[in-house]
């Protein structure tokens, strides 16, 4: 019984390792999609609500940390590889202090308004 036990387990965890042909995978997304237009929108200044419209709510929501917003994006495509994308808001004064992402704004965005 202890070795039909065992063998049962090795082969429950090989299945999840093996491809086998024929077999479709699908792609699995999580999160917010973060896109580059999105970052482009977000200026320093802007209110919470209108963070909120331009990104939707956030994937996390911190009752410890009010001021911190992350949005977090993972895909997997057909069982490769996992692709993530994070962006971290942070407020002071319920208005957009500065964010962290992995995409940048683009260079015509950045230039400081006059």
């Amino acid at each position: 019984m202890k070795y039909f036990v065992i063998l049962s387990l090795l082969v429950l965890a090989s299945c999840s390792t093996l491809r086998f042909p024929g077999v479709h995978r699908i792609n699995v997304q999580q999160g917010n999609v973060i896109s580059q237009s999105m970052i482009d929108r977000l200026k320093p200044g802007m209110t919470k609500s209108q963070v909120r419209f331009v990104l939707g709510n956030p994937v996390i929501d911190d009752s410890l940390n009010e001021n911190r917003w992350d949005y977090i994006y993972t895909v997997q495509v057909a069982g490769g590889e996992t692709q993530r994308q994070a962006l971290i808001l942070f407020f002071l004064d319920d208005k957009l202090s500065y964010f962290e992402s992995d995409l940048l704004p683009t260079e015509n965005e950045q230039s400081t308004p006059a």
